[in-house]
Order: structure tokens, then C-alpha cells, then sequence
């Protein structure tokens, strides 16, 4: 039987060459920018949309695919007898894993939908993993028992600057104790079963700083941390320096420091990041 097939959406975060090296197919989600409307495809960089998004009358707006998209993908990549793996973003933040669902009852070939729970690079520790089982001729049974392991393993923080997005989009009420009205507030939020929870507040740099001792402690406590990954929609000096101290505990781990997508920086703004990981 030919070998499992991977299949994600451009909210997750990760290097090109993962999804060359590794056959990953991505689906682009789409980003409405004053009434024009943009793939999130390679085209669209972090960078460049920061610029458009600074530039733009409102807040921009984003779309997931068809499920008519999902369902000719999944034709095509089924038609030579492989099974599928569509793995996406936290369904609390989109409907893209719902409208994969929905396709699934328009094509014949064989497809397993999962909701990661997750976004940005937490969602790419999950297709990357997948993609490198599957390239190893592992079945879906193997490859989903593998990546429920890490969903439940996986935890990821979101640090923003100004919730003037977050109100903007509707999502502050997805984080529950926000004072909305206070929109120069750092926060500090945990993606958690798809809720946005707030951990730390204040109102200078040292909020973030503050939130990240405490996140060393809570790593240094771990046997095995697997992967840590940093995103962003802009370095900043706090970036440089989480990078410096992760990478001063784990020296011999990759810690990749990417700037986010579209679909995540639509809502976060400026001057945001996130950290995640996943352990044993």
C-alpha cells in the first residue's frame, strides 16, 4: 500500500524545507486585505503582510478554504490508493478543520481528519512528525496514536503587546478576564483546549520577561523536551534574549525563531510572540 499522505493548513509555521523534504501538502487559507482578497501562500511572507496589515483601513479578515478545495485535494492525492492525514488548526479559532470534515464525504479516497488543538508551531511539531512517520512507512493507526501523544504533551504561550486586534476580530472574549477597555496591557495567554487564558498581566516589558522565568522553570522540570520552537510578528529585544536562554538549557536542540503566518498575526498584532513545546 503507498505510503500515508500529510496534509495541513498555513496557519502552521515551519521551514520550507520540512515541507519539501518531507512531502507535506499545504492548504493556504485566504486573508481579505481592504476588499482584496490573498492566498496565505508563499507569496504572502509574515513580513510583508505586517506592512499591509499597517497600512490597511480595518483589520484584515481571514477564510478558510472551501470544502470543495479540500475534496478535489484529497481526489488527487488519493487516487493512487494512499491514505490521508489532514491535520489543522484548533477548530475554536476556525473553521478549516470543519470544512476538511465536511469533505471527507465528497471524495472516495481514504481521510482522517484531526483537529491539532493547536496553531502556529505547535501545529507544525504535530505535521512534522506525522510526515516523518508516514515517510517511514508507518500506517494511520501508527501515525495517530503518535500524534494524539503529542497533542496531549504540547503546550503553547502567546505573549501580545496590545489587544487592539484581539478586540477588533471578536477574540478577546475567547480570554476570559482580558479588561478589553485596557489596550496598551501586555498579557501573556496559554492556548489551552482551544481557549485563549490569560496567565500574566501588566504593563511594561518586564511582564514578559517575568512570565519567561517562570516558563524556565517549568521546562528545566522535564526529563525529555522534545521540541521548542519561537514565533513572532517582528524580533524584538525580548525574542533575542528567550532565544539565548532556551538554547543556553537545550544546546543541542534546534530552536527554530519564525515569523508567524498571516492567519496568526491577524489577531495577535505587533510585537507578539509565541513559545511552545512538546515533551515525552
Amino acid at each position: 500500500m503507498p505510503n500515508v499522505k500529510i496534509v495541513t493548513d498555513s496557519s502552521c509555521t515551519f521551514e520550507k524545507k520540512y515541507r519539501e523534504d518531507l512531502n507535506i501538502t499545504v492548504i493556504p487559507l485566504s486573508v481579505m486585505i481592504d476588499d482584496v482578497l490573498y492566498p496565505d501562500d508563499d507569496a504572502l511572507t509574515g513580513e510583508r503582510f505586517m506592512e499591509m496589515m499597517g497600512a490597511a483601513k480595518a483589520l484584515p479578515k481571514t477564510s478558510q478554504p472551501p470544502i470543495g478545495y479540500f475534496a478535489e485535494l484529497y481526489d488527487e492525492l488519493g487516487k493512487d490508493g494512499s491514505p490521508i492525514i489532514s491535520i489543522h488548526m484548533t477548530q475554536s479559532l476556525s473553521g478549516t478543520v470543519e470544512s476538511a470534515r465536511q469533505a471527507t464525504f465528497l471524495t472516495n479516497s481514504e481521510v482522517t481528519v484531526f483537529d491539532s488543538g493547536f496553531i502556529d508551531q505547535s501545529l507544525a511539531f504535530i505535521v512534522i512528525r506525522a510526515a516523518e512517520m508516514a515517510q517511514a512507512g508507518a500506517s494511520v493507526e501508527e501515525i495517530m496514536a503518535e500524534v494524539k501523544k503529542i497533542k496531549e504533551n504540547s503546550r503553547l504561550f502567546i505573549g501580545i503587546s496590545s489587544l487592539d486586534n484581539l478586540v477588533k476580530g471578536g477574540r478577546v472574549s475567547r480570554a476570559k478576564g482580558v479588561l478589553s477597555n485596557v489596550l496598551n496591557m501586555r498579557i501573556v495567554m496559554e492556548l489551552e483546549d482551544g481557549s485563549l487564558l490569560p496567565i500574566m498581566k501588566g504593563r511594561g516589558k518586564k511582564t514578559f520577561s517575568k512570565w519567561f522565568e517562570n516558563f524556565k522553570d517549568e521546562l528545566s522540570k522535564f526529563a525529555h523536551v522534545k521540541r521548542i520552537g519561537i514565533s513572532h510578528t517582528g524580533r524584538t529585544e525580548f525574542i533575542e534574549e528567550a532565544k539565548a536562554a532556551l538554547q543556553e538549557m537545550f544546546p543541542d536542540m534546534e530552536i527554530p525563531v519564525l515569523h508567524t503566518n498571516p492567519i496568526v498575526a491577524t489577531h495577535t498584532g505587533e510585537d507578539a510572540f509565541a513559545i511552545m513545546y512538546y515533551t515525552d
